[in-house]
């Protein structure tokens, strides 16, 4: 898996779905600074943690982890 690549997913639909850094790392039980590691890329979240952050944001887990031709999103 590309931690960068997830990072960047996982910070723009965290932003999307209108969650500051802050509160998402509440909802999903993290310190904020594990979690600006995860978005940054410096970290990979444990498989777990990607369904968690997947659960908490509404979209399926493949949204963050898999390349998927044509969807991938301006980051």
């Amino acid at each position: 898996m590309d931690k960068k690549r997830i990072g960047r997913r996982v910070k723009a639909f965290r932003k999307l779905k209108g969650f500051t850094q802050i509160d998402f790392a509440k909802e999903i039980d993290v310190s904020v600074a594990q979690l600006g590691n995860i978005e940054r890329g410096t970290k990979l979240a444990s498989d777990e943690l990607l369904d968690q952050i997947a659960g908490k944001l509404s979209i399926p887990r493949d949204e963050l982890t898999l390349e998927k031709s044509g969807s991938e999103t301006k980051e």
